[in-house]
């Protein structure tokens, strides 16, 4: 998967993430709960990956409303 934010908000992105990762049955696992929080932020705008830091946030839903 190599979405991207782009112009979407974190939201849309974020749904639009959500979406696509039931495509990719790896990331719906308890052992692949980092790996897909960072390629969330791997997808996130530069600026916004800047915002939250390097605070590497391993909970998907604590990271999308963080970003």
């Amino acid at each position: 998967m190599e979405l991207k934010q782009g112009g979407m908000t974190v939201s849309e992105y974020a749904a639009k993430f959500e979406d696509l990762c039931r495509f990719a049955p790896h990331y719906n696992t308890m052992e692949a709960k980092e790996d897909k929080c960072v390629k969330f932020e791997n997808g996130l705008r530069p600026y916004i990956k800047q915002l939250i830091g390097f605070s590497e946030i391993r909970d998907f839903p604590t990271l999308v409303n963080k970003s």
